[in-house]
């Protein structure tokens, strides 16, 4: 029986359920990785300006995989996605602690402050995202799968957008709230910063998030529609 399954060809529905899986994880990962580099979104018309961190162009593309996931492949394999990428992230947070805690060498083209930059992880932020990331996302399962069942399996684009936009906002509120407000109080390492400006950075966050959720809609419609016929030659 093993050797039948380590010499069996993956189907069509495996081989998508990894990629799809892959591009969630790197998704994930990349987050992480890019999240310290702020960019400025201007809009001139409104006059408002906003600083956004760069793991906010990775981030959203998760919640779009969670989704198709669910509608193909259901409930069950995108919570276990979810549950796998927490895995990989907390797998991650260990490495770089390791990494930045072994004595570097003289010669290493990369100096010890400039690694400790990129990849220094603030405890708080770590904790902050790894307790956002678990709920929002596993928020954004269950309310997908509620609307796909309220709605006798129709208007895909309601469960995208209602699952997504919802579990968006928890997302940045618990980011924001453990990392700037609950973690510096409890530990001292530094000073919370005040809820009027914790309002102002998730209101700027999520709206960015917002939009972009909205802008995918539709991705997601392509996503499924192509990955259904691919998969429906499995079994004709």
């Amino acid at each position: 029986m093993q050797e039948e399954l380590r010499n069996q060809k993956p189907g069509r529905s495996e081989q998508t359920l990894l990629i799809l899986s892959g591009f969630f994880i790197a998704s994930l990962v990349l987050t992480n990785l890019i999240a310290g580099r702020f960019f400025t979104l201007e809009i001139p018309f409104l006059h408002i300006s906003w600083a956004l961190s760069s793991g906010i162009i990775a981030y959203p593309i998760t919640f779009l995989v969670t989704d198709i996931i669910s509608e193909v492949y259901g409930e069950k394999r995108a919570t276990t996605l979810v549950l796998t990428g927490f895995l990989v992230s907390v797998f991650t947070v260990i490495i770089i602690l390791i990494s930045t805690n072994l004595p570097i060498w003289k010669n290493s083209p990369v100096d010890e402050q400039s690694y400790n930059t990129v990849f220094g992880l603030a405890p708080g932020i770590v904790f902050g995202s790894m307790i956002a990331y678990l709920t929002a996302q596993y928020v954004d399962v269950q309310l997908f799968e509620f609307w796909r069942k309220l709605t006798k399996g129709k208007h895909l684009w309601l469960r995208n957008n209602g699952s997504t936009i919802l579990s968006q906002l928890i997302d940045t509120s618990l980011v924001v709230i453990i990392a700037l407000i609950i973690y510096p109080r409890f530990t001292g390492t530094s000073e919370p910063i005040t809820w009027h400006s914790a309002v102002q950075i998730i209101v700027g966050q999520y709206i960015f998030k917002a939009v972009i959720a909205l802008v995918d809609t539709p991705l997601i419609y392509i996503a499924v529609d192509q990955i259904n016929k691919y998969l429906k030659k499995d079994i004709a």
